[in-house]
């Protein structure tokens, strides 16, 4: 991969007789051999001889036995190298069919890739509208450059600048403190990538293991401020301010379906050949939080990505990819990939390979509804339909009873002209007065 990504078949056997030298120029098969001569020329010489040659009959099988073990490690270590080195051949046969490859990505849905085992089916499993990949890994990784480097891949606009803010020097670089949401493609909701704070060294082992649990059983939110209780005053002071002038709002909280995890293959290559203390509190801050429980589904493993291999050679690359894959118990070719800081075909297909490694397993580990709950919910909706229906109908009869009950108006009308034609009579009839038989009393 990267400028040096071609290698002739002469430089392979080259890189494999300088990375895996044999013991020496004498096999294993003719120092047996002349221990079995040493052996029948002590033999005649009597009783210490006979127990000299004892002594040296179990040593040469122990001997021998010990070249054996190494020799076949030797041949795995070689293996394995090969297979790395044909790895990178492979990339670079997929590179020709990378439209198809990156259209697979660009159409994913999350389940598009679920494996309907046990009998289950996309509806028995609680899928979210966005399957969310969280990116860890010690302080100058390379998460947030990882993070520009997919996005470019799947961007029509190649001048587009950077999406996630990324540290020119990790020792004075602020880093990242809010975790970041990064759509992938920006104008889609089925992939999101979270850009997270780095991994403190395993003096700090607790506080990585507090930050990676509370991730991955609480979920995440963009813009949310990670603080550690390791952090100093100043810096605290300073993260309060920048997150009143950031003035995030309330986000949604996402549940992380799986793990990218970065390191730095230029550091690792410094802890393969060197034993200071602070090569050494690198690869074991590597191997203590990628062992991590809480980073693991079941028997999943993250996957890994090491970057800055652009500056390494060809084979300082598969050394620590060989490495990698030793250190962490992963097979280095299938779940380990080197995406360097370049633009080739090569490192694109490095990077859709691992979106499509990652997507699968988090596909694959949604988790199943809860039979029980789900059946309660169902049970409830129900209720509360019946519950609903009954109401309208009684509400329906009160009105239908009430209407019936009730004189219609026209007839209320007639009725109250007619009571009040009535009474108006009563009031206008009097009784009639006989002036003629009263004129007696004038």
């Amino acid at each position: 991969m990267g400028g040096d990504s071609t290698l002739s078949h002469d430089e392979e056997d080259y890189c494999l007789e300088e990375n895996f030298p044999l013991l020496s120029s004498q096999s294993p098969s003719a120092l047996r051999d002349n221990l079995d001569l040493q052996h029948e020329d002590n033999r005649a010489d009597g009783e210490n001889g006979l127990i000299f040659s004892e002594i040296l009959e179990e040593s040469t099988q122990l001997s021998s036995k010990s070249n054996v073990d190494f020799e076949v490690n030797e041949r795995k270590r070689s293996s394995i190298y090969q297979e790395i080195l044909q790895s990178y051949d492979e990339l670079e046969i997929r590179s020709e069919d990378l439209k198809e490859a990156k259209e697979n990505i660009l159409s994913y849905k999350p389940g598009a890739w679920i494996e309907k085992v046990g009998g289950l089916k996309l509806r028995d499993y609680d899928v979210p509208k966005t399957t969310c990949l969280l990116l860890v890994g010690p302080s100058g990784s390379g998460k947030s450059s990882l993070i520009n480097r997919i996005s470019k891949v799947f961007e029509n606009d190649k001048f587009a600048p950077a999406r996630a803010q990324e540290s020119y020097n990790s020792l004075t670089g602020d880093g990242t403190y809010f975790l970041q949401e990064y759509m992938i493609p920006r104008d889609s909701n089925s992939i999101c990538l979270y850009d997270t704070r780095s991994l403190a060294d395993t003096s700090h082992q607790n506080e990585n293991i507090k930050m990676l649990k509370s991730w991955m059983t609480k979920g995440v939110h963009h813009g949310e401020l990670v603080v550690r209780k390791t952090d100093n005053q100043k810096l605290r002071k300073s993260l309060k301010g920048k997150a009143h002038k950031k003035g995030y709002f309330s986000s949604m909280t996402r549940k992380v379906n799986f793990v990218i995890y970065v390191v730095n293959g230029l550091l690792v290559l410094k802890a393969m050949e060197n034993t200071s203390a602070l090569e050494t509190q690198y690869i074991e801050t590597i191997v203590s939080t990628f062992n991590c429980p809480f980073l693991s589904f079941k028997d999943d493993k993250p996957v890994l990505v090491f970057t800055h291999g652009d500056l390494l050679s060809f084979s300082d690359r598969a050394r620590v990819h060989a490495h990698l894959g030793k250190l962490l118990g992963i097979p280095p070719t299938k779940q380990i990939f080197d995406i360097p800081d370049c633009d080739c075909p090569v490192t694109e297909s490095a990077i859709i390979g691992m979106l499509r490694y990652s997507l699968e397993h988090a596909d694959r580990n949604f988790p199943q509804k809860n039979k029980v709950m789900d059946k309660v919910h169902k049970i409830s909706l129900s209720l509360c339909m019946i519950l609903l229906i009954l109401g309208i109908g009684v509400a329906i009869g009160m009105t239908q009873n009430k209407f019936i009950h009730q004189p219609h108006a026209p007839q209320q009308q007639a009725r109250g002209r007619k009571v009040h034609a009535t009474s108006s009579k009563v009031k206008i009839k009097q009784p009639k007065i006989e002036w003629h038989k009263i004129r007696h009393i004038w």
